[in-house]
C-alpha cells in the first residue's frame, strides 16, 4: 500500500497529463455543431456550448481571436470551429480552445421555431391588441413560485404600487410539463373571474430552457385568453414566441411590473407639485379678488347720497323739460297763427272758380273737334272704301268673271298650266263651280 501512495498521481499533474496528451494527439481540427448558451463576460472572451443531438462539448474563444470573428454568434446558429482539444486544468473539464469561426447554417431548433413563427403569424395568433387595463386592479402571475423573477416581480410592485392585489398561478416554466401547465394555468384564471391581467414571465436561460415559451398549443391559449396578457421571458436579448402572442411583452420581468402599474412615488411627486400649482392658483384668485373688493368699496357710496343725487338730478330735468314744452307751445302757436295768415291771404275759392270756367270751355272745344274729326275720318273711310271695291277681284268677279284654282288652291293664269282630265274650281261673283279640263286650245 505505501509503494502504491508513493507512485499516484495528483489531480493537478493528472488534469496536466492528460490536457497534453489531447492536444498532442488531436492537434487542431474542425468540429460542427449547433451554438448554446454564449456567454460574453468583461473579460471581452466568449464561452460557449457546442452540440449536436447527442452530444455537447465546452468552447473557450479568447479575445485575441474573438475580435477576428465576423459571424454573428447568435443562440441556436450551425457554425463550424477550428480549434484544439484541451483540458481546463483548475476543473477538469474537457473543452476546445476555438481559434477560427465560421457559419455552417441555422440550427435546427431555430429553424423549426422560424417555421412555427410563420405559421401562427399566417394564422392571425400574434394579431391580440388589446390594451392591458392600467393599474390593473387583480393580477394574476403566471410562473414559478420559487425563481427569481417572481421575487422581482413583486418587489417592483410593492415598492411602485402596492394597492394591487396579486395571485401568484405556480407553473413549472422548464421542461416539457411547463407548457400544458401554463396552458391550464390560463383556463384556471379565466374561470375564476377575477383578474383583469395576466403576467406570464420567468428569467434568463439558455434557448432550451426557454424553448417552452415558443410551445404551439401555448400560443394558442394566450391568444385565445379571455384576459389580456402581458409576457416577459428571459432578459433584453431573448426572445420567445409568447411575446408575438401576448397582448403585450415587456423584456424583463422586472421591466413588465413596471409597465403594468404607476410608480406611486412619481405620483406623490405630481399631486405635490398639482397642489403647488393649485394653491398658488388659489392665492392669485384670491388676491384679484380683495382688489376688486378694495376697488369696489373705493367706489361704493351711502344710497341715501345716491338717492338725493338722483332727486336733484330728476328736479333739473324736469324743470328743462318744462321750459322746453313751454318753448315749444310758443313757437307752435306762433307758426299756427302764420299759416292761418297765409291761408286767408291764398284762399283756392276763387281758384276754384277760375277753373271751372276754362273746365267748361275746354269741354265745349273738345266736343266741337270730337265731332269734327269724326266726320272727317267717316269721310276718309267712305272713299278707301269706294276705292279698294273698284281694285277688290270680288267687284271684277261681280261683272261676269270669274278666278280659275287648281286643287291646291293656285290660280291658273296660263292654258298650259293644267292638263287634259285635270279638275278645277272657278270661283264666280256668287259661288263656285267644279270644271274638268277637255283639251286645251291655242291662242
Amino acid at each position: 500500500m505505501a509503494e502504491a501512495a508513493t507512485t499516484a498521481l495528483s489531480v493537478s499533474d493528472l488534469n496536466r497529463q492528460a490536457r497534453q496528451a489531447l492536444e498532442r494527439d488531436f492537434g487542431e481540427i474542425w468540429v460542427e455543431g449547433e451554438l448554446s448558451r454564449i456567454s460574453r463576460p468583461a473579460s471581452g472572451h466568449l464561452y460557449f456550448t457546442l452540440k449536436d443531438d447527442r452530444a455537447q462539448v465546452s468552447c473557450a474563444l479568447f479575445r485575441n481571436r474573438a475580435r477576428f470573428v465576423a459571424a454573428p454568434m447568435r443562440e441556436g446558429d450551425h457554425i463550424r470551429v477550428r480549434a484544439k482539444v484541451s483540458l481546463f486544468e483548475p476543473r477538469g473539464d474537457y473543452q476546445l480552445i476555438v481559434e477560427a469561426v465560421q457559419e455552417a447554417g441555422r440550427g435546427a431548433l431555430l429553424a423549426a421555431l422560424e417555421r412555427l413563427k410563420q405559421k401562427l403569424h399566417d394564422e392571425g395568433v400574434f394579431t391580440n391588441e388589446r390594451p392591458l387595463p392600467f393599474p390593473p386592479r387583480q393580477l394574476g402571475i403566471i410562473t414559478s413560485a420559487s425563481g427569481a423573477a417572481i421575487r422581482d416581480v413583486l418587489a417592483v410592485l410593492k415598492a411602485r404600487w402596492p394597492l394591487l392585489a396579486v395571485s401568484v398561478l405556480p407553473v413549472p416554466v422548464q421542461g416539457d410539463q411547463a407548457a400544458p401547465a401554463m396552458i391550464r394555468a390560463l383556463a384556471a384564471a379565466a374561470r375564476d373571474g377575477r383578474f383583469d391581467a395576466l403576467l406570464m414571465t420567468r428569467g434568463g436561460g439558455s434557448l432550451e430552457d426557454l424553448w417552452c415559451f415558443n410551445d404551439e398549443a401555448l400560443m394558442r391559449a394566450i391568444h385565445a385568453s379571455p384576459i389580456p396578457v402581458m409576457s416577459a421571458v428571459g432578459h433584453e436579448i431573448d426572445s420567445t414566441l409568447a411575446d408575438l402572442a401576448a397582448d403585450a411583452s415587456a423584456p424583463t420581468p422586472s421591466a413588465a411590473a413596471e409597465r403594468l402599474v404607476p410608480d406611486q412615488q412619481e405620483l406623490r411627486h405630481r399631486l405635490n407639485v398639482l397642489n403647488q400649482r393649485i394653491e398658488r392658483a388659489g392665492r392669485y384668485q384670491l388676491d384679484q379678488a380683495q382688489q376688486r373688493l378694495d376697488h369696489a368699496r373705493a367706489r361704493l357710496r351711502h344710497p341715501g347720497e345716491r338717492l338725493e343725487a338722483q332727486r336733484q338730478q330728476l328736479s333739473r330735468l324736469e324743470q328743462r323739460a318744462r321750459r322746453a314744452i313751454t318753448q315749444r307751445l310758443v313757437r307752435e302757436r306762433e307758426h299756427l297763427t302764420h299759416d292761418q295768415q297765409r291761408l286767408r291771404a291764398y284762399s283756392p275759392e276763387r281758384a276754384l272758380q277760375e277753373a271751372r270756367t276754362r273746365l267748361a270751355a275746354l269741354n265745349r272745344r273738345l266736343e266741337g273737334a270730337t265731332t269734327r274729326a269724326v266726320s272727317a275720318q267717316r269721310q276718309r273711310l267712305q272713299a278707301s272704301a269706294r276705292a279698294l271695291n273698284a281694285v277688290s277681284p270680288l267687284g271684277v268677279l261681280e261683272r261676269g268673271y270669274a278666278i280659275i284654282e287648281q286643287g291646291d288652291g293656285s290660280v291658273v293664269r296660263r292654258a298650259h298650266d293644267t292638263r287634259p282630265g285635270e279638275t278645277l274650281t272657278a270661283r264666280l261673283g256668287e259661288g263656285r263651280l267644279k270644271l274638268e279640263v277637255k283639251r286645251r286650245l291655242k291662242q
